[in-house]
């Protein structure tokens, strides 16, 4: 629908140009030189500088437009300031977007706390989480107050309440791309799909960085680098600390007796190396399926992380744990790690996920931890009893 929406539009230009001319149609030259003139409307100044992030570009040009290019997908944004026309001449794939931004879908729940950070909640009318499921309690206060409306799952949106209300965006994560149907139903309808692509980032500041492609999206780069630059901050204090030789797993026991950990390329291991930290596990998974996590049968995670110094629980999935021996019930083999029998086991809080800018903070939590400072000082850990 889009698509032919763009090339509806490109016919009514060139017929509106056929009239400026009287009568007849353009000739070849006549047409290339149409369009020489309509793609150079869009006049380059700049583009932003990205310091850890890899999978987003964006771009300036004059009279206030951005760019926004998402580099896994390919997908590019323009974003039309307020007031402004709609360039002509525009490449076919380019999806062009109003500002002031205004009822977005928002489905990828890790952006909420961007939005709220950059105090662009107000952008968003529809949720892809149910109220109770929030963690962030700006989100929570939106949707009681009604100004916030749950629209569904990635995988089932209620179509006819976003486009009844006039949804102008979709932002989606990953999950997206396991239901195509979904993307091709909401593009149908007029409603373009942002996917972001922030938990693809090696880096962990790479995913924080993401809050300046929102920033962009909003018009508040200024707020966005700001945030940004208090992440940084926090990796210098950490990094500029003494490094440690211990070793730390990070896992999740599944409903089907899984355990769940991370692949050496994700985040979370480069989390727990600059926080002064070794990952357990070397070289675990395939680095280009840009996967996050890997299953394992007990066995291969007991010979493995059994005599891992620390151990983190993750709590993001199922709610987490509360004490040690709630811990062995999920699993009684854990009785013979070694950071079990010293009491170094740790649990996340379960709204680590949904605060994608936390990442400074688990840092500093992780390194608190291995240094055996205050529990006190930690955000986002807390120690198993």
């Amino acid at each position: 629908m889009r698509r032919k929406k763009k090339i509806l539009a490109m016919g009514l230009f060139l017929l509106g140009l056929l009239g400026l001319w009287g009568c007849g149609s353009p000739s070849s030259d006549d047409t290339e030189q149409l369009q020489e003139n309509t793609e150079s409307a869009l006049i380059y100044e700049s583009s932003m500088e990205l310091a850890y992030a890899g999978n987003f570009a964006v771009d300036y040009y004059e009279g206030g437009y951005t760019m926004l290019t998402t580099t896994m997908d390919g997908q590019r944004f323009l974003i039309v300031p307020e007031g402004g026309e709609i360039p002509a001449g525009l490449e076919e794939d380019i999806v062009v977007l109003q500002r002031p931004m205004e009822d977005i879908y928002l489905v990828a729940s890790a952006v909420m706390d961007m939005f709220r950070a950059l105090d662009g909640l107000d952008a968003i009318t529809f949720s892809g989480q149910p109220e109770e499921n929030w963690y962030i309690e700006e989100a929570k206060e939106a949707m009681q107050a009604g100004d916030m409306v749950y629209a569904g799952k990635y995988s089932k949106p209620d179509y006819e309440l976003i486009v009844s209300k006039g949804c102008t965006l979709a932002i989606e994560n990953g999950m997206i791309l396991h239901s195509p149907e979904v993307i091709e139903k909401l593009e149908d309808f007029g409603i373009p799909v942002l996917i972001e692509y922030s938990s693809y980032e090696s880096h962990p500041l790479g995913r924080v960085e993401w809050i300046k492609f929102f920033g962009a999206l909003l018009g508040k780069e200024e707020e966005a680098e700001r945030i940004f630059e208090e992440q940084t901050a926090i990796l210098d204090r950490v990094t500029a600390a003494q490094k440690t030789d211990q070793t730390v797993g990070f896992f999740f026991i599944t409903s089907n007796g899984l355990v769940q950990v991370r692949q050496s390329s994700d985040y979370v291991p480069k989390l727990i190396e600059l926080a002064g930290g070794t990952y357990i596990f070397e070289n675990l998974g395939d680095a280009k399926s840009k996967r996050s996590t890997v299953n394992m049968q007990i066995e291969e995670f007991y010979y493995g992380a059994k005599d891992a110094d620390f151990l983190i629980y993750n709590s993001s999935i199922d709610g987490g744990v509360s004490s040690i021996e709630e811990l062995l019930q999920k699993g009684e083999f854990l009785a013979d790690f070694k950071a079990v029998q010293e009491g170094n086991v740790w649990c996340t809080t379960n709204d680590m996920y949904q605060q994608s800018l936390s990442v400074g903070y688990l840092m500093e939590d992780i390194h608190a931890m291995l240094s055996g400072e205050s529990d006190e000082k930690m955000h986002y850990l807390f120690r198993l009893e």
